[in-house]
């Protein structure tokens, strides 16, 4: 029976479909099969059709598009799963994937990663990439890419939503009510127009709820380590003790480091404003829970939005606790400021690119870890990538592999970041098999590839 990629769509079966070994055969009839499926879907990215062997894993549910990408380029030997693995089950499997894919639950440690001798990328589908161990990654030859533009649209439009929600006193009405509680009153519900917003953190999802919140008539003050020029009519303040003090509403945007881990603490919480709101969209580390439970029992913090947590459960079936549920005045998503279908349609299709991109042509463009290096598509020469330990005569060594077999080198790309070095080279030669030993042979290589 033939289906069409609109129907595959509609019944969600193309995972399903393409994880089957239906599709798995003989170049040319996956290369037709890529064509097919390029078409369809309208794209045109560069065709490259993967060998049998290339295994590619997602977890947690990462979007349907991300596997459309990988069949339009010939791969076809993808599991998706729809939740995390920890512990040995996610130890056996990656010990025989090539390119991992994984949202914010799985943690990849140093551990984790030495079970995984053959993996070549790590695709974060996702804007955070710190539940990775970047150094050691990169050490091991593993560029690891993220999606830092794709989701802020939605993140800021759930913050802006709970700030309405918050300012109208609705989580607390809407819980009164479903109690059978007629609590039809102005008190304690405000308009935003004329509120000063404060966002810690003025980056990308920052800066587009600044816009927002001003469309609205919001006040928007700002702090960042880092010197940013405001966008619309936003002002920065001096700290972050300064900007507590000033906002109604603080809203967190800041990435997870040991200076952000329990910045919004007792003393943090107590310098707010009373009454004031305080929404966290960022990392669930930023906050501290019981602090904050303890200003809302004492209602010295008038509401909250929490949408990530310190610990949170591992898959949809594991029940959610938190000292927060006890609270009708506040909002508790269960980590979805991105998780929109646009959102997510728009991740997977970034951060497969990217994983194609380097399989196919060894770029590294955008690596959050990695020397990147940016490179044209040449199929008409022979493509070798060189990972390396960067050490003085390294490139003397690669090169003399090519000039005693009297090789030409066509091109070459070189790059370093820290203790690593990345190299991609294009040669005039039919069969570079050979030469991939001798490249191995070099003390300081960390990985060879032949790419086409």
């Amino acid at each position: 029976m033939t289906i069409s990629i609109e129907e595959w769509r509609e019944q969600g079966r193309f995972s399903d479909l393409l994880g089957r070994r239906i599709f798995r055969g003989a170049g040319r009839s996956r290369r037709r099969l890529s064509s097919v499926l390029a078409a369809a879907l309208g794209s045109t990215q560069t065709r490259h059709v993967a060998d049998d062997d290339t295994r590619i894993l997602l977890l947690e549910g990462i979007h349907e598009t991300a596997i459309e990408s990988f069949a339009v380029a010939g791969y076809f030997n993808v599991e998706r799963l729809s939740h995390s693995l920890t512990g040995q089950d996610l130890l056996d499997a990656i010990a025989e994937v090539d390119y991992l894919g994984i949202r914010s639950r799985t943690h990849l440690s140093a551990e984790v990663l030495s079970a995984a001798p053959k993996l070549k990328s790590i695709g974060c589908f996702c804007i955070g990439t710190n539940q990775v161990d970047l150094d050691v990654a990169r050490r091991m030859g593993v560029p690891v890419f993220n999606a830092p533009f794709s989701n802020t649209r939605s993140v800021a439009e759930l913050a802006i939503a709970d700030i309405i929600l918050l300012m109208r006193g609705i989580p607390e009405k809407a819980a009164r009510a479903r109690r059978g509680e007629w609590a039809k009153t102005a008190v304690r519900a405000f308009e935003v127009r004329g509120k000063r917003l404060g966002i810690v953190g003025y980056g990308r999802i920052g800066s587009q709820l600044g816009i927002l919140a001003e469309g609205l008539g919001m006040r928007v003050l700002y702090y960042d380590v880092e010197h940013k020029l405001p966008l619309g009519n936003a002002a920065p303040v001096n700290s972050l003790e300064e900007l507590l003090q000033e906002a109604d509403v603080i809203s967190l945007h800041v990435p997870e480091t040991p200076v952000t881990r329990n910045m919004i603490d007792a003393d943090a919480i107590a310098s707010m404003q009373p009454g004031s709101l305080l929404i966290n969209a960022a990392r669930g580390t930023v906050v501290d829970i019981d602090a904050l439970a303890d200003a809302l029992e004492s209602g010295h913090i008038g509401g909250a939005a929490i949408d990530v947590f310190p610990v949170e459960p591992k898959s949809n079936k594991e029940t959610f606790e938190s000292p927060l549920r006890r609270f009708d005045n506040v909002i508790l998503t269960p980590h979805i400021g991105g998780a929109t279908e646009e959102a997510q349609t728009n991740i997977a299709r970034e951060v497969a690119a990217k994983l194609i991109k380097y399989s196919a042509n060894g770029s590294t463009h955008s690596a959050v870890n990695f020397p990147q290096v940016t490179i044209p598509d040449h199929e008409d020469r022979r493509r070798l990538l060189h990972i390396h330990k960067n050490e003085p005569g390294v490139m003397q060594q690669i090169n003399h592999v090519f000039s005693s077999h009297g090789v030409n080198i066509a091109a070459q790309y070189l790059e370093t970041q820290g203790d690593v070095g990345l190299v991609v080279i294009d040669i005039e030669l039919d069969d570079a098999g050979p030469l991939i030993e001798e490249l191995k042979s070099i003390p300081a290589t960390i990985r060879v590839r032949l790419l086409h």
